[in-house]
């Protein structure tokens, strides 16, 4: 190799960043004593160690002339090894940059990668010299130019009335099709099979389970497993390896201009709350040994770590470099790589300030004065298991929340439950009362019945219980309360009866996301029938458990999904960002939002109080006051009905017009409806619209006037 000669450089940006010329390197320590630059050749081999001797503040940095992208590269990095008083540095331990925008593959678990002797007496209070850098991936210096060619490629701005969100995992989606080329990785995401499947389903945006580099758990490889959820970062720049075909990082910037020209966002699910580092037991791959006591909140004894994040670790946003890094990040992915928008794992650690909860805290802060980040997709799981870590409606604007109650009480009204009516009610109106204050929009609340972590939709409808043995933990790992129901029989079945019964509660709860106020989100997968086999946490199961089955796929399952998302996305009643709260309407004398009993009259107190009520009616139109929409004659009435056939009394319609049935999940075909009467079948929903008389309907079939009035 030839030798390099390190002269100054600068201390920003952080990374390595190839200018034409050469490379500069900078990174942040505030408490090493000597940063140690390792530049290495293909095979891993560390070819020249360069000590970065300038210094401003907390970033040590350095500038080879003539360095190219491709070269590979660490730190060792040295200190104070002194776990009871939080710093863990070990030059012997091989580091990946926290600004790597690539690595070379993933590491090689073995006993050299911790910095204590493991099995020693005082267990992570002894130092181990073994080198750990066989087992390490390397940094690898990049040039993520990238030719974007249209505008619609850069970016793509829907607007979140119209956002209709698909949760999908990069390899999970694709891993079974053997009809796409690099099945499992980034460039079969955005295959034209996959692209036709998105856009004829109706999403707008792809919301991808991480793709930053991580690290598979020691103790999921011992068992044959793997992280495949991918939950566990190790570089918050760099797309994971596996994802990849080769090392040309393009390779994500290409799905992302695919994407776009196919009218799609790309959200990705970050998980900044904590590293693949664990806890003080856990090894040590790059923030704990650059500088452990800056990156990671430590507990009252700083030998340990606060864990609000279940994963051994919690990372300090308090701290104005680690900010700083989240922060770069998410700029780097929205400037350099074209994503729409974040959702944010664990959010509320995040938003800690001095361990609790604050709404107008560094990091919430931070994101709504930055003027990149504060017009894209942003998106809070709005708990984590800390002290009041569960936040549910307080995050501020710009940011969005999924909406877990909305799940667990939709699942709850479909399965029979006693006294959900009202709490359907107030999700299909917009769950106002997370969300109605300072101004938040309806859209605000991400309306899901499945996610990732949890049953699928089929497994919903089709397992009472949790069945994880696959995972290797006894099955006490995953929700014990999933409010699931089999509908007669645990697992698969033959049953026609129970099969139809399934179908249709299916088609019920996505009727009822689509149907109500807010932002709706579907997991990848549900439209097709896919089944874990009642895993509700395979995390580890980068296998048939994990993959969506796309040989089992219910077409007509299919056909109606893309039915009811069409019809969300032709009418705006359904996705207002205004809430409805029966104001009256100055445009017509009529409320916003009006809810029936199925006799048709006005629902009261006690209606709402009866536990047996298992049908609600509700007549919506636009908002009072909203601006763009004030049509006299625009309307929807929704029924639900979780019980027996029901003889529902419609709303009486305006003059020359009458009430259109346009979605029936008991299978029933878009028709007329009876206005006197309109036969409801059980366990289904039904969607009503105002549709104009012809003059000869109009003659033969007038409006009655003894109808149930609003």
């Amino acid at each position: 190799m030839t030798a390099f000669q390190l002269s100054a450089g600068r201390p920003n940006p952080l990374g390595a960043t190839f200018d034409g010329e050469g490379v500069n390197f900078a990174v942040f320590s505030q408490h090493a004593s000597k940063v140690t630059l390792s530049l290495c050749d293909e095979s891993g081999a560390e070819t020249f160690l360069l000590d970065l001797v300038e210094r401003e503040g907390h970033i040590w940095h350095g500038y080879i002339a003539g360095l190219r992208p491709g070269q590979q590269y660490g730190y060792r990095v040295h200190g104070p090894y002194a776990p009871a008083e939080g710093h863990r540095f070990n030059p012997h331990k091989f580091l990946v940059d926290p600004y790597a925008k690539q690595l070379t593959g993933h590491l090689e678990w073995h006993d050299a990668l911790y910095g204590y002797e493991i099995g020693h007496a005082d267990g992570d209070l002894s130092f181990d010299s073994r080198d750990s850098a066989p087992y390490m991936p390397r940094s690898v210096v990049v040039d993520p130019a990238f030719t974007w060619g249209r505008q619609d490629q850069m970016r793509l701005d829907t607007r979140w009335s119209d956002t209709i969100l698909y949760e999908a995992h990069v390899k999970g989606l694709t891993a079974a099709r053997d009809d796409i080329p690099h099945a499992g990785r980034f460039l079969a995401m955005s295959s034209e099979p996959m692209l036709r499947h998105l856009r004829e389903l109706g999403v707008t945006a792809i919301e991808l389970m991480p793709v930053h580099a991580s690290v598979d758990d020691r103790f999921l490889v011992d068992r044959g497993l793997s992280n495949y959820w991918g939950y566990m970062t190790l570089g918050f720049f760099a797309p994971d390896p596996r994802f990849m075909t080769g090392r040309d990082i393009a390779e994500f910037q290409q799905m992302v201009a695919r994407f776009h020209s196919a009218g799609i966002e790309v959200i990705l699910d970050v998980v900044y709350n904590h590293t693949a580092e664990g806890d003080h037991r856990g090894p040590t791959l790059s923030f704990r040994g650059f500088d452990n006591a800056s990156y990671y909140r430590l507990a009252e004894n700083p030998r340990h770590y606060v864990n609000d994040t279940g994963c051994g670790n919690t990372l300090d946003l308090d701290h104005p470099f680690v900010l700083r890094m989240v922060m770069d990040s998410l700029r780097y992915w929205v400037e350099v790589m074209h994503v729409d928008g974040f959702r944010f794992d664990l959010a509320s650690t995040l938003a800690r300030t001095d361990g609790q909860f604050d709404r107008d805290g560094p990091f919430c802060r931070a994101i709504r004065q930055d003027p990149m980040l504060n017009k894209v997709k942003m998106i809070a799981e709005p708990w984590d298991i800390g002290p009041g870590g569960y936040q549910l409606g307080a995050f501020p604007s710009p940011f969005v929340e999924w909406n877990d109650q909305f799940r667990d009480n939709v699942r709850r009204f479909w399965r029979g439950d006693a006294l959900m009516t009202r709490k359907l009610a107030g999700h299909v109106a917009g769950s106002a009362l997370s969300f109605d204050h300072d101004g938040r929009p309806a859209t605000a609340s991400v309306n899901f019945v499945t996610a990732h972590d949890g049953f699928t939709l089929m497994d919903t409808v089709s397992y009472s219980e949790k069945h994880n043995a696959a995972n290797g933990e006894d099955g006490r790992d995953g929700h014990d309360a999933n409010h699931s129901d089999n509908c007669g029989h645990e697992g698969p079945t033959e049953d026609a009866e129970i099969l139809a019964r399934r179908a249709r509660r299916r088609r019920n709860m996505l009727a009822t996301v689509m149907f109500s106020q807010g932002t709706p989100m579907i997991l990848a997968g549900d439209e097709l029938g896919n089944s874990q086999g009642g895993n509700n946490n395979a995390y580890c199961q980068d296998n048939a458990i994990g993959w969506v089955d796309w040989e089992a796929a219910d077409p007509d399952f299919l056909a109606f999904c893309r039915r009811i998302i069409a019809f969300r996305k032709a009418n705006p009643i359904l996705r207002q960002k205004r809430f409805l709260h029966a104001g009256t309407r100055a445009v017509d004398g009529k409320p916003d939002v009006f809810w029936r009993r199925a006799d048709g009259r006005a629902m009261h107190e006690d209606d709402w109080c009866n536990p047996d009520l298992r049908c609600l009616g509700v007549e919506m139109r636009m908002a009072r006051g909203t601006p763009a929409y004030e049509p006299r004659t625009g309307a929807v009435y929704l029924l639900f009905n979780a019980g027996g056939p029901t003889r529902a009394v419609l709303p009486e319609a305006l003059p020359g017009h009458r009430w259109q049935r346009v979605i029936d999940t008991s299978g029933r075909s878009a028709a007329p409806a009876d206005q006197g009467g309109e036969r409801i079948a059980e366990d289904s929903v039904v969607a009503f619209e105002l549709a104009p008389l012809t003059e000869s309907a109009a003659r033969s079939k007038p409006q009655h006037a003894g109808r149930a009035r609003a």
